[in-house]
């Protein structure tokens, strides 16, 4: 099992943050264009426990269909989705917001691994395949997050992206 940890400051109040995190929709706008993120479950989707998303993506150039059940919703705190269907022998991914320093805190907590781990050779492909796919996709998140927010170069900012 692999963990990834995500935090990024941003400068708007809580409800604001996690209102766009509510609904499902903007996750397209915060993908990578050529993972091909394409919502294939009828919108707008009410996000509660037991809410299924159903999409398309890219990964390595392969599309696939992916499933994702919201297991735990907090508003506006967090929530969890969990894979049902798709590329991860495991994916479960906590999404945290914390009013902090006049703004919010936006944490990710994702614990993924990859199907066949146990055979030799297949941590070399989390290592150098799946671990810099999911840098340059939160990468990229933190970028059209910025964006979507409206936020200048000079607005204070602070993240890291941490693997473990």
């Amino acid at each position: 099992m692999r963990h990834l940890e995500a935090r990024e400051w941003i400068p708007l109040p809580l409800k604001e943050v996690h209102a766009f995190f509510s609904e499902a929709q903007n996750l397209e706008k915060i993908t990578p264009p050529e993972v091909g993120f394409t919502i294939l479950s009828p919108l707008p989707i009410v996000m509660r426990v037991g809410a299924l998303i159903q999409y398309r993506v890219k990964l390595f150039g392969f599309p696939m269909r992916w499933s994702s059940e919201i297991t735990e919703w907090n508003p506006p705190h967090d929530f969890t989705d969990e894979q049902v269907r798709g590329p991860y022998a495991v994916w479960s991914h906590t999404h945290s917001f914390r009013e902090e320093n006049g703004g919010t805190l936006l944490s990710d907590s994702v614990k993924y691994a990859v199907p066949f781990s146990w055979l030799p050779g297949v941590a070399l492909v989390e290592r150098f395949f799946v671990r810099p796919e999911l840098r340059r996709i939160f990468e990229y998140r933190k970028v059209a997050l910025r964006q979507h927010f409206n936020l200048k170069d000079s607005d204070e900012h602070h993240g890291s992206l941490i693997f473990s």
